[in-house]
């Protein structure tokens, strides 16, 4: 079994599904070579480039209604502060914008999202650089995550060093083992914790463990040897001081959020938990939701490494049915038992049910039989009270659990354009994903990065 970087097993992923070595190369290498378009359930897409008048989507109506849908097409800008500064522009509180699902920062995406009782003709007078809003026509109902069916990625890989032949076998015998599996490990991706400084999930687990001082500490002050000489110096000065006031004065422009908490502590030093405030709500719950996501990522790799499928049914488990467009229906489940194990096999293997793994939390049991054994191994090792997910000091944090699929389709693949690329090669890569899954996930796997920050994950 092959070794994951260093910085993958600190996220919980310690495996890789297939035995190909990789083509490596590296993403990211400027915003163009990653984009993002969202697709709703409906099957309407948000494009990036669009010649002509916008399709229509959800039904919207031309008729003003109560949520205006607009299409916001960005590059290079974090989902919140984009939304913040749009609400901004039109006098409104962030609440007011309600997106389906967040997007990666470093790239091109087009998403959807409504605002409420708005004009169409005041959505056109934003101007921020880097964005551009496209009004639809409207909606009665806000938009929200059940709307969403996932995203189509149109990926460029560069700094190949590999030669065309080699990277054509290994693109394709990746994917040969990924759809003889039934799709990727169904991992939550690099982006869920952060590369550069991967601390979401600590933060989340001192806020379980009620230390909002250690949580507030560890997402301002801990600093990484990846991230730029002027943060690690303003975060490791703060490190050492505690001081609120000097980090204000020196923490560099760019990191917004944190210093948004700073200016709340330099005013009321002791309130830790309060501090949590000034993040907006959807960041706010991504901490303990990051954690999840670790224990999650730790379920999935030890299934694989104690020799248990992802694609076969054990005693104990659970699995999920699947609607017509493909998206599994975690909130009806069924535990396997004797009794129905062939029967849901077979189903598996039609693709009529995916196998389940739970992410933890006060409302989800853990697995039965041997996963489950597994699972309470290594919550055990982490001293997790499944209780303390209420969290009851900051309820909004909290953690309900639910379940998540151990696999993950791959749909439309296309491998791109091979070309040169000075003396190097570079290739391109489309496909779709379902909601909530993480191209980074498959990226992976065809490139098996030796180095992510340097890859560009």
């Amino acid at each position: 079994m092959q070794n994951t970087p260093e910085i993958e097993h600190l996220l919980g992923i310690d495996i890789y599904a297939t035995k190909t070595s990789g083509t490596g190369g590296q993403i990211r290498s400027v915003d163009q070579d990653f984009q993002v378009e969202e697709v709703l359930i409906d099957g309407s897409k948000a494009q990036i480039n669009l010649s002509g008048k916008e399709p229509m989507a959800l039904g919207a109506s031309p008729q003003q209604q109560q949520h205006l849908l607009c299409i916001l097409v960005k590059q290079n800008w974090d989902t919140f502060i984009a939304t913040k500064n749009i609400a901004n522009q039109l006098g409104l509180g962030q609440n007011a914008l309600q997106i389906a699902g967040i997007k990666d920062a470093k790239a091109i995406t087009a998403q959807y999202f409504t605002v409420e009782n708005l004009p169409m003709d005041a959505i056109t007078k934003i101007n921020i650089k880097g964005v551009q809003i496209r009004p639809i026509g409207y909606l009665r109902n806000p938009l929200s995550i059940f709307y969403l069916l996932g995203n189509c990625f149109k990926i460029k890989i560069t700094n190949v060093t590999q030669n065309q032949t080699i990277i054509n076998e290994q693109v394709k015998q990746t994917i040969q083992e990924v759809t003889q599996l039934g799709g990727i490990p169904n991992f939550y991706g690099h982006q869920r914790f952060g590369t550069t400084r991967p601390i979401t999930h600590f933060v989340g687990k001192a806020i379980l463990e009620g230390n909002f001082e250690k949580a507030v500490m560890l997402f301002l002050a801990k600093p990484s040897s990846d991230e730029h000489p002027e943060s690690r110096q303003a975060r490791t000065n703060l490190q050492q001081t505690h001081d609120f006031e000097t980090a204000l004065k020196n923490y560099p422009k760019q990191l917004r959020y944190e210093r948004l908490m700073l200016k709340y502590l330099n005013e009321k030093s002791n309130n830790f938990i309060k501090a949590f405030d000034v993040l907006p709500l959807k960041l706010q719950v991504l901490f303990v939701q990051a954690y999840q996501s670790y224990l999650f990522n730790r379920f999935l790799s030890e299934r694989v490494k104690s020799g248990l499928l992802l694609n076969k049914a054990e005693v104990g488990d659970f699995v999920v049915g699947v609607e017509r467009t493909g998206l599994p229906m975690v909130n009806i489940s069924q535990t396997v038992t004797v009794q129905n194990q062939l029967k849901v096999n077979e189903a598996l293997t039609l693709g009529k049910m995916r196998l389940a793994l739970p992410i933890v939390g006060f409302k989800q049991k853990l697995s039965g039989g041997i996963m489950g054994e597994l699972e309470q191994r290594i919550l055990q090792q982490e001293n997790v009270i499944m209780d303390n997910f209420r969290v009851t000091a900051h309820s909004k944090m909290g953690g309900r659990g639910s379940l998540r699929t151990a696999l993950t389709p791959v749909h439309d693949f296309k491998l791109l354009d091979v070309s040169k690329d000075g003396d190097k090669l570079s290739f391109s890569l489309n496909f779709m994903l379902f909601r909530g899954c993480y191209a980074t996930v498959l990226l992976r796997e065809i490139i098996k990065p030796q180095n992510l920050v340097a890859a560009g994950f």
